[in-house]
C-alpha cells in the first residue's frame, strides 16, 4: 500500500498535483453555481415585474423560464 501511495518516489508530485486539481475544479464549480443563483434570482426578479399576460408568454416560449421559476419557488 505504501508503495501506491509513494509511486516510486514520484508520490509527493502526484498527490499535489491531484489535491490542486480538485481543489481548482471545486473553486470553479463553487463560483459558477454562486453566479447561476445570482443571475437566476435577478431574471425572476425581472419575469414578476412583467404583467401576468406577458409573464405567461414568456414561460410558454421558455422551457428554461419555467424552470428558474419553479426553482426559485423552491428556495423562496
Amino acid at each position: 500500500m505504501i508503495k501506491l501511495i509513494l509511486t516510486n518516489s514520484y508520490g509527493i508530485f502526484v498527490w499535489v498535483s491531484f489535491f490542486f486539481t480538485l481543489f481548482s475544479c471545486s473553486l470553479l464549480y463553487f463560483k459558477t453555481k454562486k453566479t447561476l443563483n445570482k443571475y437566476e434570482k435577478e431574471f425572476a426578479a425581472e419575469l414578476n415585474k412583467l404583467s401576468e399576460i406577458e409573464r405567461k408568454m414568456v414561460i410558454e416560449k421558455s422551457k428554461v423560464a419555467a424552470q428558474i421559476l419553479v426553482s426559485q419557488n423552491k428556495t423562496i
